[in-house]
């Protein structure tokens, strides 16, 4: 049977919570990091159906919160694409001492779809591929343009904080996102990318998938249709185009590969 753990990583002393779910029947095999997005938490129903979706696949699941939220150490309001990265790469050195780990992967969720995509470029051999789900690879550009979930501010002179549907965030997550270009780790990646996107995504506008695609060097876009930003219209969908990527194209990867 499988293993599920829960417990916590340190990242330069700040507690991250994690949840660690084995596959079933699988003594060493792949490993899948899975991250949430800007106001989310691992317990997401479209983080789960992927977690569940991997596991039938044989692949073990390492669910992680990052820095202000969910059950993790810190404040949203001081969280920054910075802090998210830093967690990102304690993660990845936690996940590469696991000694059952064979194939590493790297999942993740609207702005865990952009730390996915940034994380991937950084540490590229460490990876087998990267699934962006929902990428929001666009908020450096619109932080460098003033604007962040339709509010708008003067991006030459940041505010302490801004007011985002009722969530503070401070401004340093504006200034901070300003000076980050995911195109730069987008050319440094050249494994196989998955992007999972919901054509109707009224958050991260489906023409991002698109645009992701055409700059990847080896790039396949799973369309999601009618679907929104966290897959609630068509959440089987979602699961199916998982199961695929790992039950299909990955296995004729490896194959190929001869690993």
């Amino acid at each position: 049977m499988g293993e599920n753990m829960e417990f916590y990583i340190d990242s330069d002393g700040v507690r991250l919570h994690a949840k660690l779910d084995r596959a079933d029947g699988v003594e060493k095999g792949p490993l899948c990091i899975l991250i949430h997005g800007f106001t989310g938490d691992m317990e997401e129903d479209h983080l789960i159906a992927a977690q569940k979706t991997m596991k039938e696949a044989g692949v073990s699941v390492l669910r992680v919160e990052m820095y202000g939220h969910g059950g993790s150490g810190g404040e949203f309001r001081d969280h920054t694409l910075y802090k998210w990265i830093t967690n990102a790469l304690s993660v990845v050195k936690y996940a590469k001492s696991l000694d059952f780990v064979t194939d590493l992967y790297l999942c993740g969720h609207s702005q865990g779809g952009l730390l996915t995509m940034l994380v991937g470029g950084m540490c590229s051999d460490d990876f087998r591929a990267i699934i962006p789900m929902s990428p929001a690879w666009m908020i450096p550009e619109l932080c460098r343009k003033g604007e962040l979930l339709g509010v708008t501010f003067d991006p030459k002179h940041i505010p302490d904080s801004i007011e985002l549907e009722g969530i503070e965030l401070s401004g340093d997550y504006i200034r901070t996102a300003q000076t980050i270009h995911p195109e730069d780790e987008i050319t440094r990646y050249e494994g196989p990318v998955f992007i999972i996107h919901g054509e109707e995504d009224e958050t991260v506008p489906f023409i991002y998938a698109q645009k992701a695609l055409k700059l990847y060097r080896n790039a396949k876009l799973f369309t999601i249709h009618g679907d929104d930003h966290c897959f609630t219209r068509h959440l089987d969908d979602m699961a199916g185009a998982v199961r695929e990527i790992f039950g299909t194209e990955l296995k004729h990867i490896i194959r190929e590969s001869g690993r």
